[in-house]
């Protein structure tokens, strides 16, 4: 895994030395993604540089360092991924005469494309990967991303130049970047705790978008092509293959992708939450190779939030060199003031602290480790796949007016009182974070459709305007279709803004911020591919999410590791907001200090926070993401 940089001038020239120099600062901010080696290079006749920093996994030599180029020197690359299929795109490419000098995919790659062209390369390969392309006779930039958007790419103008680089930080090295921000960015940060793309908290930077590659020449603007589409497979109506093959189908396709992922010059673990994404992951690692599997995991002391004995089960029961840490409140605090400078633009996702915990946890044995992020999307497994459809089935053909009063009614009491209601059923059948969920669905009653009850159940200020100027903006690009069913909508709209844009990009970060890469087996996308088209009806057979993924499981594992309710990798924020962490939020959301930001309406989050300590609101997660944009607005401007 690496980090990549670099800028064309307008001009389409530039003075050799300064343009390394430029490449050379903007790289050196990026030495966590690449701890190992760096390298630029840049063409003063055509106004380019790249800057690179190397983080070696695949040819350890300095045959495989870039940025790379070959022998006659029309093009340049630098790449950052892996292309877990490169030895048999190499093999095709040497069936057609074509001779490498290194093992690296990073020069199957380059050839590829000079061989094949950038699109048709792009649809060979099998991996994770964000990669720029110069070619020095045509004078053409192209950037690249991958399917899933698994690896970030950011690009922009800053005074008279095209940029791009892995992360945000780089710019920052550009004296005439004008750090502006976006509102209408910060209006989505605020709804959904990310910024989701193409926006960027600034303006005039965005993120190239998952499954796209751009085009660009010097002094002209990028030119975007969309080469994957998951939502035709999503649309396909040819699926007819029998519950049993399709299991059979998902049993061969997750063992081929988790073993393309283990190819590596280095050591692999995997990171183990306790939940079947992860058990999944681990367990086809068991099934592969003979070693044993070194697996990390991270425990909370709250019950409600801690999935670390289970995780010890499968451990045991899989027979791996199991790591375990407990994430104390008091270490929450510690992290929290390394997140600005992990995430470089607002980012209010709370798992990201266990999550960079056990990636620092993981690296002190490894440089790769598996995890299973995105099972969620592919297997249907987030529980309002199957509540939001079944509820509001049940609920829609109540008149508007009564169900609006009705959800009204529902958020009086306030989530603590909820929860003390739960109390009186058996624990066995007492839903986890009760009150939570309580208040969720007085908001799903008030909505007057679809598109209103997944924004309800996705957005963290209901009815609120946290920000100044303006209303908050409506679910960004909702793909609705009388082709899919909500659920599938539903799946569909998470895959495509809250995986890449939440979920990728946490995991993304906090693993590069400790130089390891994290793989993700269950995004493949001969995997994804396949289960796009498999009917809801069977991804929740019997109401049971993951349904496909269990019978796959159950295969190899005993049911008493199957059989357990979805707990997610969430931290118990309510209560560390009102205990350790309250100093230090009262700290941020001090009236004074809000007002002075000119971004935020003091008002509203003054009483969201009144509210929460007095235990009347659900508002956890908003005020965590305001939070972190105080503390990024602290750090960043």
């Amino acid at each position: 895994m690496c980090g990549i940089v670099g800028l064309l001038e307008d001009a389409g020239k530039g003075k050799k030395q300064i343009l390394e120099q430029q490449a050379y600062r903007m790289a050196t901010t990026l030495r966590h993604r690449g701890p190992d080696r760096g390298g630029v290079w840049a063409d003063g006749n055509t106004g380019i540089s790249f800057g690179f920093r190397r983080l070696s996994i695949i040819d350890l030599s300095e045959a495989a360092d870039q940025p790379m180029t070959l022998d006659d020197g029309r093009y340049v690359i630098i790449y950052n991924g892996e292309i877990y299929n490169f030895r048999d795109i190499r093999l095709n490419l040497e069936n057609e005469g074509i001779a490498f000098r290194s093992q690296s995919d990073t020069e199957v790659l380059l050839k590829a494309c000079m061989k094949w062209g950038i699109e048709r390369t792009l649809k060979k390969c099998i991996g994770m990967f964000a990669f720029a392309l110069w070619d020095t006779v045509e004078r053409r930039l192209w950037l690249a991303r991958d399917r899933l958007g698994i690896k970030p790419l950011y690009y922009g103008h800053t005074g008279k130049r095209f940029v791009f680089a892995s992360e945000l930080k780089p710019f920052c090295e550009l004296s005439d970047w004008n750090r502006k921000i976006d509102r209408e960015a910060l209006n989505l940060f605020c709804q959904f705790n990310y910024v989701p793309a193409p926006k960027t908290i600034y303006q005039n930077i965005n993120k190239l978008e998952a499954g796209c590659f751009l085009e660009i020449t010097a002094g002209s603007p990028p030119k975007i092509t969309q080469y994957w589409d998951l939502r035709s497979y999503y649309e396909k109506k040819s699926f007819h293959m029998t519950e049993q093959d399709l299991i059979s189908a998902v049993d061969n396709t997750l063992r081929e992708a988790v073993g393309r992922r283990l190819v590596s010059d280095v050591p692999v673990g995997a990171l183990l939450s306790g939940g079947l994404d992860s058990a999944a992951v681990v367990t086809m690692m068991s099934q592969i190779q003979d070693k044993r599997i070194r697996t990390f995991t991270i425990g909370f002391e709250d019950d409600a939030y801690n999935e670390s004995d289970h995780a010890k089960r499968i451990a045991q029961y899989l027979d791996t060199d199991h790591t375990e840490v407990v994430m104390h409140p008091s270490k929450a605090l510690d992290l929290i003031s390394d997140i600005p400078n992990i995430f470089d633009e607002p980012f209010g996702d709370s798992s990201a602290l266990p999550s960079y915990l056990v990636s620092a946890l993981a690296r002190r044995d490894v440089s790769v480790a598996l995890s299973g992020d995105g099972g969620d999307e592919v297997f249907f497994g987030y529980n309002r796949y199957k509540t939001a459809p079944n509820f509001w089935q049940k609920t829609k053909w109540i008149p508007y007016s009564l169900r609006h009063l009705i959800g009204k009614t529902m958020q009086i009491p306030n989530a603590r009182w909820w929860d003390r209601l739960a109390r009186l059923l058996p624990e066995s059948e007492r839903p986890k974070t009760f009150g939570v969920k309580a208040n969720k669905l007085g908001a799903i009653l008030q909505q007057a459709d679809e598109k209103g009850v997944y924004q309800a159940l996705v957005t963290h200020w209901q009815g609120l305007q946290p920000v100044k100027d303006g209303p908050l903006s409506n679910i960004a690009d909702w793909h609705s279709t009388d082709k899919l069913d909500f659920a599938a909508e539903m799946a569909q709209q998470d895959s495509l803004t809250y995986l890449p844009d939440d979920i990728l990009t946490k995991i993304d970060r906090v693993s590069m911020a400790v130089s390891l890469e994290v793989r993700v087996p269950m995004l493949d996308h001969h995997l994804v591919e396949l289960m796009a088209q498999v009917p809801s009806n069977l991804k929740l057979k019997n109401g049971e999410p993951k349904y496909i993924l269990r019978q796959v499981l159950r295969q190899y594992l005993p049911n008493e590791l199957i059989e357990r309710p979805k707990m997610g990798f969430a931290v118990p924020l309510d209560l560390w907001l009102r205990g350790p962490l309250r100093d230090w939020a009262e700290d941020l959301l001090d009236e004074r200090r809000l007002k002075n930001s000119g971004l935020f309406d003091a008002r509203v989050i003054r009483s969201a926070w009144r509210q929460h300590l007095d235990g009347f609101g659900n508002y956890q997660e908003a005020l965590w993401g305001v939070l972190m944009a105080q503390a990024w607005l602290d750090r960043w401007t």
